[in-house]
């Protein structure tokens, strides 16, 4: 009887994690998205008015990702918002707005845009001379601040009409909203803040903005899709045992729907997968697989030296409609503190909490492992890491040597249960042992009972 009531509880503790989860996060609001990882990350947009003209003025505005590994990838991010009164966009250079709206009431000179609710995205590398400004023209790709800060700020200049001229007359646009470039950001009330300052060329003369305001946009997993996109998977040398990704870790397959998912010995693979061109947002076609992520990663421990212990980490795309550029991959583990070596990632250090250095973030090395390619062969990239023994924490025994958390482009990857790492030969002896002396025991008790 007690062991019923021990596997019960087992399943209670496997489930029961899963469920309060999802019902203390069913009522998030989009405003408390927060990564205890990169507690102060956002996307700020900061709109810059630079000078008057006759019936508006002319801005800059520019988005800043001051996120640490969550990045922007292509198609590129999409900035929109509602005009607080009947302003008109008469041109722009660095972006440009998806549609132009009805325009008929204007004669003569046709503004660029006249919607209410305009759209705008970064034009694209090539974009003519005469079009650009600072830090355009990327397709609105942007880094993470950690990876490159460089890349991580785009521009774009808009000069708005029908707004007023002066700082009492013009109106702060409402309802912003960044999609980068699915859903997943929520964004801030625009908020007058001090004018931002600009130091000349030379550095010897300061101008400022006649009038600035900010934008906060942050992100939040549950609000981007309704299933996780990446799960991890473990093995060790001490163990013969290798931990897959928990079954339905991103949705479980269909089998009612055909095209649910891509069998990779299918006779046309290239048939299913659609081409919708470069601009389009599309969802993952996943390979057919028992956890169904579009990403796997796989954590090894590779090998055991006296002063030193090896680590083997692969990252495995299933997606056949996604080549990740610029991927990085964020890891987790107390002994990140002494890192020795990475071989062909890049490496970098992430204290969220500064007195605590157990995250780094990974990433490809430009030019070599950067990208990792869509399903297929070639639809994975590997690295080994290099540890430096700390005496007084470390240990193979329950699960020590193994991530506490991984992310992929950002995104929390669905871990395996902590019950099911593998164990240490003496560990699985002793499991073995005690669950032969349950079973026995158990058998005891009904031969006993019927004898009675």
């Amino acid at each position: 009887m007690g062991f019923f009531l021990c596997s019960s509880s087992s399943i209670f503790f496997k489930f029961g994690i899963s469920i309060i989860f999802l019902v203390s996060f069913s009522g998030l609001t989009p405003s408390e998205a927060y990564d205890p990882l990169d507690p102060s990350g956002n996307i700020t947009v900061k709109w810059d008015i630079i000078t008057w003209t006759g019936d508006g003025y002319v801005a800059t505005v520019t988005v800043y990702n001051f996120q640490q590994y969550r990045h922007i990838q292509a198609p590129g991010w999409t900035l929109g918002w509602s005009w607080a009164k009947r302003e008109v966009i008469w041109g722009m250079n660095g972006g440009q707005t998806t549609e132009q709206g009805d325009c008929s009431k204007f004669k003569g000179t046709i503004p660029h845009c006249c919607k209410k609710t305009p759209s705008v995205v970064d034009l694209l590398p090539g974009s003519p001379y005469n079009q650009q400004i600072a830090n355009c023209c990327r397709g609105g790709v942007l880094n993470s601040w950690a990876q490159d800060p460089a890349t991580a700020v785009s521009a774009f200049q808009l000069t708005v009409g029908q707004a007023g001229t002066t700082n009492k007359t013009v109106r702060v646009p409402k309802n912003f909203t960044l999609k980068a470039p699915g859903p997943g950001y929520t964004c801030s009330p625009a908020k007058i803040v001090k004018p931002t300052r600009f130091i000349g060329t030379d550095k010897r003369r300061v101008t400022q903005a006649l009038m600035t305001w900010n934008v906060t946009c942050t992100y939040s997993q549950f609000l981007a899709q309704k299933t996780p996109t990446c799960c991890v998977s473990l093995s060790s040398f001490y163990n013969k045992t290798i931990v897959s990704c928990p079954t339905c870790s991103c949705g479980c397959r269909n089998t009612s729907q055909p095209g649910n998912c891509v069998d990779p010995k299918g006779p046309r693979i290239a048939s299913v997968i659609p081409n919708p061109g470069k601009n389009a947002y599309i969802p993952p076609l996943v390979q057919c697989t028992k956890h169904m992520c579009p990403v796997r990663i796989h954590w090894h421990v590779k090998v055991n030296y006296k002063q030193y212990w090896r680590v083997k980490v692969t990252i495995t795309n299933f997606n056949y409609n996604m080549n990740y550029s610029q991927w990085n991959l964020v890891v987790q583990h107390p002994n990140f503190d002494n890192l020795t070596q990475t071989f062909s990632f890049n490496y970098k250090p992430l204290t969220p909490y500064a007195s605590i250095n157990d995250t780094g973030i990974l990433w490809g090395i430009k030019f070599y492992n950067d990208l990792l390619m869509q399903a297929g062969p070639f639809g994975n990239v590997q690295s080994e890491l290099l540890f430096q023994k700390e005496a007084s924490a470390f240990t193979f025994e329950k699960g020590w040597a193994f991530p506490r958390r991984i992310y992929f482009n950002g995104d929390n990857c669905v871990m395996p249960p902590p019950d099911s790492y593998p164990w240490l030969p003496n560990t699985g002896s002793h499991k073995s042992v005690g669950s032969l002396f349950a079973a026995m025991a158990l058998l005891l008790i009904v031969f006993l009972h019927g004898n009675l």
